[in-house]
């Protein structure tokens, strides 16, 4: 029993012997070249140690989106009341049916001469030119309100003719003068929360002098 264990160990030291002997001389010439041409600092002998952060990195999300500048004229004041109303969108219509950049409700349009609201969605230029004619039409209404009250102080608030129009966008010319003829007793707001007097507040600053004053205007 003995001899035949020994006989089995030697065999098997002989066989992995062998096997080892031939296991580089196996390799192909081109490898055993590759090997040698790596730099000496470049071997690694050892295994690296790779630490990564405990919390995961979030990226960083700005929720402030600020309007275009584009300065205190009429501009500036179409640009950033329709930031206000629909972030400067032509093609939104929100939940209460009001429509495009200035969110427009369809009684207004037809006031000035547009009946087709999907033709005003459709139609930038349209919008812009109903945007101003519905200027002129506030302005018209309100002419002998803008000048009672402008550079007067109401509540903390400088009345001036670029909040008076801007304060008749959102909740209409008769609105306004009830507001101004109350001493901002009257102060109504819209079914988002914004009242009149944020409005006259908020767009008091621009220079709408250039805007006329029509009765009947049309843009469609």
């Amino acid at each position: 029993m003995k001899i035949t264990l020994s006989i089995f160990v030697t065999v098997a030291l002989i066989f992995f012997s062998f096997n080892a002997n031939n296991t580089n001389e196996d390799l192909p010439e081109t490898d055993n070249k590759e090997i040698q041409l790596i730099p000496a600092h470049l071997m690694m002998n050892s295994c690296m140690e790779v630490r990564y952060p405990m919390k995961p990195i979030r990226p960083t999300h700005i929720h402030q989106v600020l309007p275009p500048f584009v300065g205190s004229s009429f501009v500036g004041f179409k640009e950033s009341l329709a930031f206000k109303e629909s972030r400067g969108n032509y093609f939104i219509v929100n939940k209460l049916g009001y429509m495009g950049k200035y969110q427009f409700g369809l009684g207004t349009l037809q006031l000035i001469g547009i009946y087709n609201t999907g033709t005003f969605l459709r139609d930038p230029a349209l919008q812009e030119a109903a945007f101003r004619s519905n200027v002129s039409r506030n302005k018209w209404i309100l002419r002998k309100d803008i000048s009672r009250y402008s550079g007067e102080n109401i509540n903390g608030i400088l009345i001036t003719e670029s909040g008076i129009l801007a304060a008749a966008h959102l909740s209409g010319p008769g609105n306004v003068k009830r507001f101004l003829r109350s001493n901002g007793m009257y102060n109504v707001s819209d079914a988002f929360g914004s009242y009149l007097s944020d409005y006259l507040h908020r767009f008091s600053g621009y220079d709408t002098s250039r805007i006329p004053a029509i009765r009947n205007p049309k843009a469609g």
